[in-house]
Parts: structure tokens; C-alpha cells; sequence
């Protein structure tokens, strides 16, 4: 069976998928609707308003957010982390069909869509050089389809590309000649351009299909249009335009390293092995390239598969420097045989945990393989205490089969109530709610699982092992060595005096808490990694063209070039901010950084970025680097919500200066809306109506001018979606005087324009946000380096202007995600402490023996503050908070297995003094062996150091080290002082039980005695 389950789970090791963040899915549902012209106001009012009454009442919401702006209106729902997203997208849309109803009329049929955040690119390719537009885009256009004909590929976009036109380039002057008519040239078009169901003829002697083709399918379909019929002359496109296939205009541009490109964004599907996924990606890129051009410059922006290999290397060969460390210590304490067949249950206990997890349909993470590194030291615990157990059994001359028959089922229980105590403390972390929750559930998932499987190699495998590999030792004299006997004369002088021992431990305790609350590190919320790639987001104010945003962007980035740690150097200007963004970004420059270990930190390197741009006028530069774990955006976020926009967007004002005067805060932004104008062609409907026109044949002519004024579409062969064909004047009449010039066909001839309409400038109004069913103004900031989260906000909340009535400030972002996760892990240890008082009081049935057990927890906390102190950590709200929870389940197990044998001595007589002594010397090896391998599997992680023991080389400060330094400085400090504290303090405590218990007794029977009398 053993040999099946490592076999299994050699097999498992090979399937399972690798990847470097577990795939936390994170279903978020957007509704978009459109109303034509409506104004963000009348948005706001008309179609957000009604949709968020109907989904308000959704289950598994944690954030509605609504946008309304200028024809357009949306709903983003993002729901709990974890919660099922096929049924939250069938429930969005029974609600939406709900709320139609309430909708107007003329808006157009909302659209819901899901949106993933779990796929997300794993890889960017870059398409570069000195080639035209349509040679680029057409290349990219061949690959993506190559690419997405891989089975574990989901899906290729194409960052940069532009949607095709085929623009239809008239002269005013020429349509004014015509006497063309806006409104029937669109309805002439679409009327000619027409899939015609023409059926099929049945002459008896046969069966004919008729067909009236009527689609266009070729630019030249287009060119003998009908456009103008005036007695037997017919007037066609091709007499009085232009026709050309291009693109729609720019709504940015993008660069690599400083020439044109676009980029292939790869996602993979859920479940697909990341690397073996990448890497077909790139055989079939190196496959083509023999037909590309020789100028086309490919360059991998981004490939996590490179990650996801180097830190799945860096964390086996922790694992296997774990397990390479005990068995060296096993070996050094119990000899060759014993060390051999209790090292045997650690890879035992490992493949049988990937064939479960391979069998749940989980992924090999970060997460996964740290919990392995975790558990390598505790693995071996039962099974240590088993074979020290057989060896003493084989010594005293017993045979092999009862040596270790007996040892297993002396510490059946002992073994099992501490794996089940260890259980209980990692069983409440199951239930963590949230994205932080979603990312670190595989952490108690595979320990769970490990030490599972690790109770029956102890308890099952390793007894009959041992008992078929003979080897019987003989009688020793003396077991007792050195070591052992100053331990003996040390306890046997605490023993003498266990209150006084009981104050030391208690002054140590308070001496460590003091020290750590003058020279700590701070607190954070997830650990600070060093990250493979950082971004300069540039903010700048005014109605900029997209020419004059990108020349902007151009400056920024010509200043940023030639950095020899910068692999690759990805910018791109923009019209419009993403979602994540403040609404003055008009330019996001992404770098790719070398490896770690052959650059300056990206601290320092980010330094050197702010020092060359810091001269450059009129612009913000927001530096960020690439964020690990399940963190997004920024750390410090205020929502400010009120009814009375004006008062909303003053109060936000006050906050800002406040944050100013306070220092601290960096990259401070916020999503009210941008100063600007905009031009309104005011319409007198009156005049308009004199002249047999309307507003429907204005706005017609206001196209031609500005985006075109679309007739029709069609679908050629080398295009996925149909393309539009718009009708435009020349580039040189789009300009805003051409309002003022521009006629428009009417029952009296041609009319300019201007003899009905007004062109005059206003305010701007941009859009409207609603969060949770309440206007909101969003302030998001970073921190300055050496500042805490934790400290600023404290001074802030002190500091806030008077809230007028009517707002409201929530403190969200990182604060609030802190707050959960606090919250959750007091209660989860709580519960954890419940269940091993349960368990420990039905294993002992003393209340007393119970409590000293949790107590050493408790204690246990200041070795803990001891670790992050030597080791320079900061207090992380999740790895420390997860470490003293898990240390709980580690420190009671020598606990257990000492009172265990304490209880033992006491029922065959010995006294407890002689019982503490003697139980602290039986049991200084083994307790010191499971602590010892604990702590040397952590070893790596505390010190930042990866050794590759099959190379062999060492690597230290690498970034999956510094992951898990907090989480390992704490178990590691923890556990070496928690053991300090099982070998004197539990046995000093087990003697003052027993004097104590002993002078009760004494004073209840004199109490009685005098009672009676």
C-alpha cells in the first residue's frame, strides 16, 4: 500500500498544474447600458438608479459601483470572494430582465458581461520595428489565431490594436453640389445592403435555389453604391468620394523600447499547467518566425511561466533542504536505521498528499509548497516518538516485532490527540472569507492533509517497517549523555523551587514584550516583495489631443530609456483612464525588470526613475512596483459618499489638504471629475422645424465632421467582427470652425448650419460615481517609504475636517481588508484554542493539566515577538497572525506527549517531584529532536537563503524566501522558546500542581475536620 500511495504521488507530482499565486477567482459582473446623448445626470437617474434597486437585493455582493456619464451608464458588481460565479451571472440576469421594465424606451438592451480576474494574461508578446500599421496588425492578427487554436490557451487580445474602417472620405462642397441628404443616404445604404431570403424553385423537373445578393462583401460593393438619383442619372460613391480600408482614429499608442508595437496578451484556461502552456506558446512563435519579416523584433514582455519555474525550483529545494536537515539530525541522534525509516515518512507522507490534493483539482502554488516546507519538520514528530520509543524498547531486550508492536500502541494516543489538537488549529482557517481567505486556504488545506497522512506513517507504516527490518540493539549502560545530564541537574534545581521558576519565565516574558514594543519593525499587511517588473503612470490635466498626450508620454519615456536592469520598457499613451485608474492618467509605462540577483533593488531603482523625470513640467509621475500576493491598489483608500455632489467634491478638497498638511501620504488621487469644456451645438427647434430639419438630421451632419457618420457594415474575409462604413470629410475640414460652414440639406435647398444652431462652450461634466447605491468620491493614496499604513490612518482619523451633514467617510482599501483579517484570525484562534480544550481535557480529564498545556500558547507569543525582533520583520497582520496560529498547534504537541508520561509514572506510584524529573530526562530527546527538525526545516525561509543541493549553489534574499521570512521568524522563534518552556517551565508546573493540589487537600480536610467538630 505504501508503495502504491508513493508511486500514486509521484504520478500526481507530474500532473498537477504549477502556477505561482493560487488561482483565486473573483467573480465580477458588469452591466452596461446606453442611452444616446442622455446626459451623466439624467443617467445617473434613469438607468442607474432603477438597475441598482433590482440588484441590491443579490446575494454574495461585497461592492456595487455605479458610473454614469455622457450616453452611457454601468453597474460593476464585484461579489465575495469564492462565490459561485456561474450562479451569481444567471442571478444578475434574471435581475436586469427585471429591472428592463423600468428602463426608457429608446435605450438600447443591457448588456451584462462576466469579468475574471483569475484570467488575467499569464504571458505578453511584443510585436516591434520599423514596419507600417496594417503589416503589424495583420501579423498579430495570424498569430493570434494560431495561438488560440492551442487547447490551454483561452483566449488572445491584441493590446493595441485598432478597429478596421473603411472610411468613405467626401468633400462638403461636392455633397452641397449633390444636395445629398444625410438621413436617406443611410437608409439608401443600409437598404442595399441586404441578406435577401429569396427561397427556392420547384419546376417538377428538378429543384432550383434562388439567391438575391445583396450583401456587401468588397470595397467595391461599396464604390457602385446608389447614393443620388436624379432623372436617369445615377450618382455612385465612387463619383463623389474617396474610398479607403484603415482603422478607426487612435485612442492611444503604443511603444516597446521606444519603436510602434503591439502585444499579444495570452490567458490560459482555468486549470492548465502554466509552464507546459507558455511553452508551446513559444515553440509555435519560433516555429513562424522562419515566415516573418526579418525588421519584426518579438520580444516576451511578460512570462510568468519563467516565475512560476524559478520559484517552484527555489521552494523544492527548500523542501528537500528540510528534509535533507532533519534526516542529518535523526541520524546524529538515533542512528542510521532509525533515521532511514523515520525519514521515510516524511516523502511518504508528501506524494500521498499531492495524490489528494491532484484528486481535489487543486494547483501546485507558492502556498502549497510552502505548507510543505512547514510541515517537513512536523511530519516526523509521531514517528520520531514511536521509533525513540521501539529503540528504548529494543534496548531494554525486548524483540523486534513487540519493540515496536508496543511503542506504537503505548503512543497511539498521545500521537493522535496531538495531531488532532494540531488539526483543530488549522481546520478554522478552512472558513477564511475574502480574496486574502481564497489565496492562503491551501495552506491549512495541505498541512491538514499532510499531517493526516503523516498519523498513518507513524502509526501504521512505520511500526510495521521497523518491525520486518531487524536490527535489535543492545542493553546500554548508560543512555544518559552529557547533554542529558546537565539537563538533569537544571531541572532538578527548578524543580526544588517552581513558583520562583513560574516569575523567572513570567519577567523574561514581559522583558521580551517591552523590548519589542520599543524596537519593532512596524506593522503591514502582506509582506514586501521584491517584484520582476514596476510601472510610472503619467497624470497630467486639459482637454489634450491623443497626439499631445503621447508626446508627453514620449518625454517621459525617452528620460526612462537605456537602464541596464530594464529588459524591456512597454508605454502607451491613452484617451481614457482604465477602470483602476485615476481619471488624469493619460500614459502607463510598464518595465520588465533583469533578475534579482543581477540588479539594484527596484526600490532603488524607482529612486533613480524619480530623480531623472522630476524637472519635467506639468505632470504627475505615479511609481509603482508590481504587487504580490492577493493585494489591489493602493493601501490607504477613503470613500466619501454624499447626496449633494458640490459638498461632496469641497469636503474631498479639505480631506486632500488635510493629508498634505499631515505628510506621509504619496500619489494621493482621487475620481472626481476632471475640469474641462466641451462645445453644445444648441439646436432652436423652432428655426429647425421652419426649415423641415430636426435634431436627428444636425447630429447626422455633426458626425460627418467629427468620428463619421456610419451608413452601413460589412464582414471581409481577414477580420473577425463586421467593420463599419462611415462617411467622413477630409482631415483638413475637422476642425470646430467647420460648424459654422457645414450645411445641411433641407426642403428649402442647403442651409448652413448656423442659421439654427449655436456652438457655445460649457463646463465639462464627466461622469458620476455611485458606490453602493450612494454618490461616492474615492481618495486613493501610497505610503512614503519608513511610514506605516497603520500609523497614518490613526493620525488621520484624529485629524479629519468636521464631516458636514449628509457625508459619509468609510475607510477602505488596505485598512479595511487588515481589519477582516484580524478579526478573523482573533476568532479562528479562539475556536482553535476551544477545540484542543475539548480534546485535551477528554485525553487528561485534569482541567488543571489542560490549562498548562494552553498556557505555553500564550507564552509561547513572546518567542514569536523575539523572531521578528533578531530578524528584522515587520509584524505582518496575515503571516504573523497565521504563524501564531499555527505555532499553537505545534507548541502543544511535546506538551501532550511529556504530561502523557508524567500521568503514567504518577498512577505506577512515583512521586511527583521524582515524575516531573524523571518524565523531563525520558522525554529531552525526543522533544528536543521534533523541535530541533521543525525549526531546521524553516531554516531557508528565516534566513533568506536557498540551497540547491542537486547543482549545488546557494542563493540568498531570493523572492520566494521573502514570502514566508515573517511567517517562519515567527514559528521558528516561537517554537525554540516555547520548548525552552516545555522542558523546565511544564515540569517546575506539573510539581507546584502537585504541592498546590496536596495543601488544597490539606486545608479542605482540617475545614471538614473542624466542621465536624
Amino acid at each position: 500500500m505504501l508503495l502504491f500511495l508513493i508511486l500514486g504521488g509521484i504520478a500526481a507530482f507530474q500532473a498537477l498544474p504549477k502556477e505561482a499565486n493560487p488561482d483565486v477567482t473573483i467573480p465580477m459582473i458588469y452591466v452596461s447600458m446606453t442611452l444616446e446623448g442622455i446626459s451623466p445626470e439624467d443617467a445617473e437617474r434613469l438607468l442607474i438608479r432603477p438597475m441598482e434597486q433590482e440588484l441590491r437585493s443579490l446575494e454574495g455582493i461585497k461592492e456595487m459601483r455605479g458610473t454614469a456619464s455622457e450616453g452611457h451608464a454601468s453597474v460593476m458588481l464585484e461579489f465575495d470572494a469564492g462565490f459561485d460565479p456561474d450562479m451569481a451571472l444567471q442571478d444578475v440576469r434574471e435581475k436586469v430582465d427585471t429591472a428592463r421594465s423600468k428602463l426608457p424606451r429608446e435605450a438600447d438592451e443591457p448588456r451584462v458581461n462576466e469579468i475574471n480576474v483569475a484570467l488575467f494574461p499569464v504571458m505578453s508578446v511584443g510585436l516591434s520595428g520599423p514596419l507600417s500599421e496594417r503589416e503589424l496588425v495583420t501579423i498579430a492578427r495570424r498569430l493570434q489565431d494560431a495561438i488560440e487554436g492551442i487547447p490551454e490557451v483561452l483566449e488572445v487580445d491584441i493590446g493595441g490594436d485598432r478597429e478596421d474602417l473603411l472610411e468613405v472620405v467626401v468633400d462638403p462642397q461636392v455633397l452641397e453640389s449633390y444636395g445629398i441628404d444625410f438621413d436617406q443616404l443611410a437608409s439608401l445604404v443600409s437598404r442595399n445592403n441586404q441578406l435577401v431570403a429569396a427561397g427556392s424553385l420547384d419546376t417538377g423537373a428538378g429543384r432550383m435555389t434562388m439567391k438575391v445578393p445583396g450583401v456587401i462583401e468588397s470595397v467595391e460593393d461599396v464604390m457602385s453604391m446608389p447614393i443620388k438619383v436624379d432623372g436617369d442619372t445615377v450618382v455612385t460613391f465612387g463619383d463623389v468620394a474617396m474610398l479607403q480600408r484603415t482603422f478607426k482614429d487612435p485612442t492611444g499608442y503604443a511603444r516597446i523600447n521606444g519603436e510602434p508595437a503591439l502585444v499579444l496578451e495570452i490567458s490560459k484556461r482555468a486549470g492548465a499547467n502554466i509552464i507546459e502552456t507558455v511553452g508551446q506558446v513559444k515553440e509555435l512563435i519560433s516555429a513562424a518566425e522562419s515566415e516573418l519579416p526579418e525588421e519584426l523584433d518579438v520580444r516576451y514582455i511578460m512570462d510568468q511561466s519563467g516565475d512560476v519555474r524559478d520559484i517552484l525550483s527555489d521552494l523544492l529545494n527548500n523542501v528537500l533542504t528540510a528534509i535533507v536537515l532533519v534526516i542529518i539530525l535523526i541520524i546524529a541522534a538515533m542512528g542510521p536505521r532509525s533515521a532511514l525509516l523515520v525519514g521515510l515518512t516524511i516523502p511518504g507522507a508528501f506524494l500521498t498528499a499531492m495524490l489528494v490534493i491532484w484528486g481535489m483539482g487543486l494547483t501546485l502554488n507558492i502556498v502549497v509548497l510552502f505548507s510543505l516546507i512547514l510541515v517537513a519538520g512536523m511530519l516526523v514528530d509521531g514517528a520520531i516518538v514511536v521509533s525513540e520509543l521501539a529503540d528504548r524498547n529494543l534496548s531494554e531486550g525486548q524483540s523486534v516485532k513487540s519493540a515496536w508492536g508496543e511503542a506504537a500502541s503505548r503512543m497511539a494516543w498521545p500521537i493522535i490527540a496531538s495531531t488532532a489538537t494540531t488539526l483543530a488549529v488549522f481546520v478554522p482557517l478552512l472558513f477564511w472569507p475574502g480574496v486574502v481567505g481564497e489565496f492562503m486556504k491551501f495552506l491549512p488545506i495541505t498541512v491538514i492533509i499532510c499531517l493526516t497522512a503523516s498519523l498513518a506513517m507513524a502509526l501504521v507504516f512505520l511500526p510495521v517497517l521497523g518491525s520486518i527490518s531487524g536490527g535489535r540493539r543492545k542493553r546500554q549502560a548508560s543512555p544518559d549523555g552529557r547533554i542529558t545530564g546537565l539537563y538533569r541537574n537544571l531541572l532538578g534545581r527548578l524543580l526544588v523551587m517552581p513558583g520562583l521558576t513560574l516569575l523567572g519565565v513570567l519577567v523574561v516574558v514581559v522583558v521580551i514584550y517591552v523590548a519589542y514594543g520599543k524596537f519593532n519593525h512596524g506593522v503591514e499587511f502582506f509582506p514586501d516583495v521584491e517584484p520582476d517588473s514596476a510601472q510610472v503612470q503619467v497624470r497630467a490635466r486639459g482637454d489634450l489631443s491623443v497626439q499631445e498626450r503621447d508626446a508627453i508620454v514620449r518625454e517621459v519615456e525617452q528620460r526612462l530609456q537605456g537602464l541596464p536592469e530594464v529588459k524591456a520598457l512597454y508605454a502607451r499613451s491613452m484617451v481614457s483612464a482604465g477602470n483602476q485608474m485615476a481619471p488624469d492618467v493619460i500614459g502607463v509605462l510598464q518595465f520588465q525588470f533583469t533578475d534579482w540577483f543581477e540588479r539594484r533593488s527596484a526600490s532603488r531603482i524607482l529612486e533613480d526613475f524619480r530623480e531623472r523625470t522630476a524637472d519635467i513640467p506639468g505632470i504627475e509621475l505615479e511609481f509603482r512596483k508590481q504587487e504580490g500576493g492577493p493585494a489591489g491598489g493602493k493601501p490607504i483608500e477613503l470613500m466619501v459618499s454624499g447626496l449633494d455632489s458640490n459638498r461632496l467634491d469641497q469636503y474631498v478638497g479639505l480631506i486632500q489638504d488635510r493629508m498634505a498638511t499631515i505628510g506621509g501620504f504619496v500619489d494621493v488621487e482621487d475620481d472626481r471629475s476632471l475640469p474641462g469644456i466641451e462645445w453644445r451645438l444648441n439646436v432652436d427647434r423652432a428655426s429647425a422645424a421652419r426649415f423641415g430639419s430636426d435634431v436627428l438630421s444636425v447630429g447626422s451632419a455633426v458626425r460627418l465632421i467629427t468620428n463619421g457618420l456610419v451608413l452601413a457594415t460589412y464582414r471581409p474575409e481577414d477580420v473577425r467582427d463586421e467593420v463599419d462604413i462611415a462617411v467622413r470629410v477630409p482631415n483638413n475640414w475637422r476642425e470646430l470652425d467647420q460648424f459654422q460652414r457645414q450645411t445641411i440639406h433641407t426642403q428649402r435647398g442647403q442651409v448652413p448650419l448656423s442659421e439654427f444652431v449655436a456652438l457655445e462652450p460649457g463646463d465639462k461634466t464627466g461622469s458620476i460615481v455611485r458606490v453602493d447605491g450612494q454618490r461616492t468620491v474615492t481618495i486613493k493614496s501610497d505610503v512614503e517609504p519608513g511610514r506605516t499604513v497603520d500609523e497614518l490612518l490613526k493620525t488621520l482619523q484624529q485629524e479629519m475636517p468636521e464631516t458636514p451633514e449628509g457625508i459619509s467617510v468609510r475607510f477602505a482599501g488596505e485598512n479595511e481588508d487588515q481589519q477582516q483579517a484580524s478579526n478573523f484570525l482573533a476568532s479562528a484562534f479562539m475556536v482553535a484554542i476551544a477545540l484542543m480544550l475539548l480534546i485535551l481535557v477528554t485525553q487528561f480529564n485534569s482541567l488543571y493539566q489542560t490549562l498548562l498545556i494552553l498556557s505555553a500558547i500564550v507564552l509561547s507569543t513572546a518567542g514569536v515577538l523575539l523572531g521578528l525582533l533578531l530578524n528584522g520583520q515587520s509584524f505582518g497582520i496575515v503571516m504573523v497572525g497565521m504563524g501564531i496560529i499555527a505555532l499553537a498547534g505545534i507548541v502543544v504537541n511535546n506538551n501532550i506527549i511529556l504530561i502523557d508520561t508524567y500521568n503514567q509514572m504518577r498512577k505506577s506510584g512515583t512521586e511527583a517531584f521524582e515524575a516531573a524529573l524523571e518524565t523531563g530526562c525520558l522525554r529531552f530527546r525526543p522533544v528536543l529532536l521534533t523541535a530541533i527538525t521543525t525549526i531546521l526545516g524553516l531554516m531557508p525561509m528565516v534566513l533568506g537563503v536557498n540551497v540547491d543541493l542537486v547543482t549545488p549553489s546557494l542563493g540568498l534574499g531570493a523572492p520566494s524566501t521573502q514570502w514566508w521570512t515573517q511567517l517562519s521568524s515567527a514559528i521558528a522563534g516561537g517554537l525554540a522558546f516555547a520548548t525552552i518552556l516545555t522542558l523546565l517551565l511544564t515540569p517546575a508546573m506539573l510539581v507546584l500542581g502537585d504541592k498546590t493540589g496536596c495543601k488544597l487537600k490539606e486545608v479542605r480536610y482540617r475545614l471538614a475536620k473542624k466542621w465536624s467538630t
